[in-house]
């Protein structure tokens, strides 16, 4: 079976929870907000669908930098951010910069768990035809 990218969005949106929020953000997670916390776990997951560049952006406040936000850059050139959503007017998100993928120093148990769910939603996906794992995925 070969899957969309529309596809691919619902399994991951649908594997996003409190528990695969970033430690810093879960004050302000919610399912109302489910994208809250998510963006450098969901980046890593999409990297291992589909390779390409991680792409990180300053978020401010008030022209304060407050965190970093992460999406993906695919091998087309195509920008895929699943979780720009979970920004309020007031938090402004800069232009992205390429990063380099290294190993991970936090956040692994989260990224794992959403992971697995993606992969385990998406497991027809590996056959001929469909998504293959990218690089590093195992």
């Amino acid at each position: 079976m070969t899957w969309t990218l529309i596809d691919v969005e619902q399994r991951v949106r649908a594997a996003w929870g409190a528990d695969t929020c970033a430690p810093e953000d879960l004050p302000h997670w919610s399912p109302a907000n489910p994208a809250r916390g998510q963006c450098g776990v969901t980046a890593l997951v999409l990297h291992d669908l589909f390779s390409g560049h991680l792409m990180r952006g300053e978020v401010r406040i008030n022209g304060e930098w407050v965190d970093y936000h992460w999406w993906n850059l695919l091998p087309g050139g195509v920008e895929l951010d699943l979780t720009r959503e979970q920004f309020a007017a007031h938090e402004i998100v800069g232009p992205g910069t390429t990063i380099t993928r290294g190993p991970l120093k936090r956040m692994n148990e989260h990224y794992e768990l959403l992971r697995e769910r993606v992969f385990n939603a998406l497991s027809p996906a590996r056959e001929p035809g469909g998504i293959q794992s990218g690089p590093g995925s195992g």
